[in-house]
């Protein structure tokens, strides 16, 4: 597709600055798995050059959290502080330029529940007295500069995710909206984006070799292969603060809603009904012993040629934190290519490749296509229309 005259095909900078709030278990494996690519060879990279961007590229320049321990803390000593349990993938408790970012105190608005102040420290959050100043959080941002804001709250944290997503407006930076808070799937959010010229990528990540997705490319071949989906469930269990986070239930509806977007959007994109199929994932249980690494069980059966029944059961264990950097790594330099580009609103390609609940659901294949030809800087049907 020919190029708009005015469409930017270079870099604008050599660097990536990005901000995360919420220094918990994803954050520390996406610090960590980064610092190691400017040291040694990182492997399990989708794309390894998104629009002239390496990972290496990627800069951490500012955190927040609310945590006692982790507060007022060096990054590269905040990412190892408790509950995190995260898998090692690199010692950066050396590294000089995570060592000048301090982790600032953010508010807390929704993002802790209750319950989670009574469990035991050392898998939990010990919050800091609700103290914090909008204006100071604004000025920080300001001077950090960031050029992406990563958005890693607990699972329900609706209104402090809607506080993050309105300081991106007001500061006109674009929006990685890693949980199930719908943000970038919903249009009037997404409009709000559009009037400040942003791209943003959303919502929920679906990790690079998760359960989503594994669900997802079972759904598929299902279909393409002609079978009928009698039943989907994928059930899931963890060890660390997301699952002991969603031990309560009422936090776990939009997560729900999200996982279950997954299952459904083969169906809905293949126009299949999905009235007789019983669809089900969510998170299941907590299990301490687990730490970081997270087991996925998926059972489907199946009406296949002739009405026979096929049954197919499976059991994916993964470490979950690093599980979901591999996308992060990816969307970051999705949004820096997508600025300089001049593209704004959610990033429809990047969005249903990395997200579970993204704007616009796409099968595999169409996902993947969006995002290869976003990292090559090169115009789509889908986003042309977003210049």
């Amino acid at each position: 597709m020919a190029a708009p005259p005015n469409l930017n095909l270079s870099k604008t900078s050599s660097k990536i600055r990005v901000c995360i709030v919420g220094v918990g278990n994803c954050a520390s494996a996406l610090v960590q798995g980064v610092t190691k690519s400017k040291y040694e060879v990182l492997t399990g990279v989708t794309f390894e050059d998104i629009g002239g961007y390496k990972v290496s590229d990627i800069d951490f320049v500012g955190a927040f959290d609310v945590d006692e321990r982790k507060v007022g803390k060096p990054l590269n000593k905040a990412i190892y502080a408790k509950p995190n349990c995260c898998y090692d993938i690199f010692n950066c408790r050396e590294d000089n330029d995570l060592n000048e970012v301090k982790v600032l105190q953010g508010p807390r608005f929704d993002g802790v529940a209750p319950h989670m102040l009574k469990e035991k420290a050392d898998h939990s959050f010990r919050p800091l007295p609700d103290t914090w100043d909008v204006a100071e959080i604004k000025l920080s941002l300001i001077m950090m500069k960031p050029d992406v804001i990563i958005n890693y709250l607990p699972v329900g944290s609706q209104i402090a995710t809607e506080f993050w997503a309105n300081m991106c407006l007001n500061v006109k930076i674009p929006f990685l909206n890693c949980i199930p808070v719908f943000i970038a799937s919903d249009p009037e959010w997404e409009q709000k984006f559009i009037d400040k010229d942003l791209p943003l990528i959303g919502d929920d990540m679906r990790s690079q070799f998760g359960a989503s997705v594994l669900s997802q490319m079972l759904e598929e071949l299902a279909l393409d292969r002609g079978h009928e989906v009698l039943c989907h469930i994928q059930q899931n269990s963890g060890g660390n603060t997301d699952f002991l986070n969603m031990n309560d239930k009422s936090r776990l509806v939009s997560k729900k809603i999200s996982k279950e977007n997954v299952l459904r959007a083969s169906h809905e994109i293949k126009n299949v009904d999905i009235k007789h199929s019983y669809l089900h994932a969510g998170p299941s249980e907590y299990i301490e012993y687990y730490g970081d690494k997270k087991v996925a069980n998926f059972s489907l059966e199946l009406k296949g040629f002739g009405g026979a029944p096929v049954r197919f059961d499976a059991k994916l264990s993964v470490e979950d934190s690093p599980n979901s950097a591999g996308v992060v790594v990816d969307s970051i330099r999705f949004l820096k290519v997508a600025r300089e580009m001049g593209l704004k609103g959610s990033l429809r390609g990047a969005s249903a490749f990395t997200q579970k609940s993204p704007p616009e659901q796409l099968l595999f294949k169409d996902a993947y296509y969006e995002c290869n030809e976003l990292a090559g800087r090169r115009l789509t049907d889908k986003t042309i229309k977003q210049i």
